[in-house]
């Protein structure tokens, strides 16, 4: 296939399922496989991509990030979670964790995958995708009770963030149902989760640019797989929160574990 074609296709597929509990690195890292990447090739391109799903983030919460930025002005150590600072201490001690955590997580991921065979790497993308969606049933029926994050929440979803730098890990999926379990509701859950994602995901993308430059594809390629991953996930963004708190993704991301663990099991027998 057409390098820019597949390109386009995967931006494609990545503006879709990035606000998707299903994890969209692990089926780009599928995907990317599929065509003859390496698996960490594969993972690399699948966090370069997820620049321009930040870029649509940006534009698509832009008022909500100029609330946080004025509030930085009113900001005060001493009541840093107090109601009219919270989302601003949230986000950046979100922020500072997800770095951490991701920074440690990236730095195995190279010797991780290195090691793991084609099935054995699918299989294990399959394995994490089962275990976001049973999380994500665990917290189905949890949240509506409390407002404003705290420590604690910003702590925990950082760091949850961070580990799904690791393929089948779904971002959204685990961090939005730490916040319900932790008792926010489903739209302010997605809310705090997608602003955290803006600066953990260009970080990402700049991360792989630093150290390998453009994994494993040609630069117009490249550019019009950002692009294309940034208009659709722009115009699918309001859509797909909503269908989010409709459907019950937790059986969908377990569906599609079982599949990518059943097929990195045949892949292996071959």
């Amino acid at each position: 296939m057409d390098e820019t074609l597949l390109a386009a296709l995967l931006g494609a597929l990545q503006g879709a399922l990035e606000w998707l509990p299903v994890s969209s690195e692990g089926a780009l890292a599928l995907a990317r496989t599929a065509v003859g990447d390496t698996a960490l090739e594969a993972t690399q391109f699948a966090l370069f991509l997820h620049v321009g799903t930040a870029m649509a983030a940006t534009v698509y919460y832009r008022a909500d990030i100029r609330a946080l930025l004025g509030d930085v002005r009113e900001w005060r150590p001493e009541a840093a979670f107090a109601p009219a600072g919270a989302d601003l201490s949230f986000v950046v001690l979100a922020m500072a964790t997800s770095f951490a955590a991701g920074g440690i997580a990236y730095l195995s991921l190279e010797e991780l995958v290195s090691a793991l065979s084609g099935g054995a790497f699918v299989a294990l993308i399959g394995a994490l995708l089962v275990v976001t969606g049973l999380i994500q049933y665990v917290a189905e029926g949890s949240g509506g009770r409390r407002d404003d994050p705290d420590a604690v929440d910003a702590v925990l979803v950082g760091a949850l963030q961070g580990l799904a730098i690791l393929p089948g890990v779904s971002r959204s999926g685990t961090t939005v149902s730490a916040l319900l379990l932790r008792g926010h509701d489903g739209e302010g859950s997605l809310r705090l989760s997608f602003l955290l994602s803006i600066p953990a995901a260009l970080a990402a993308g700049v991360l792989v640019l630093v150290e390998t430059g453009l994994p494993g594809i040609e630069p117009v390629a490249a550019v019009v797989a950002l692009a294309v991953s940034a208009i659709v996930g722009y115009l699918t963004v309001g859509t797909l929160v909503a269908l989010v708190r409709r459907l019950a993704f937790w059986a969908v991301c377990t569906a599609f574990g079982l599949l990518a663990v059943a097929s990195g099991l045949a892949i292996g027998l071959l």
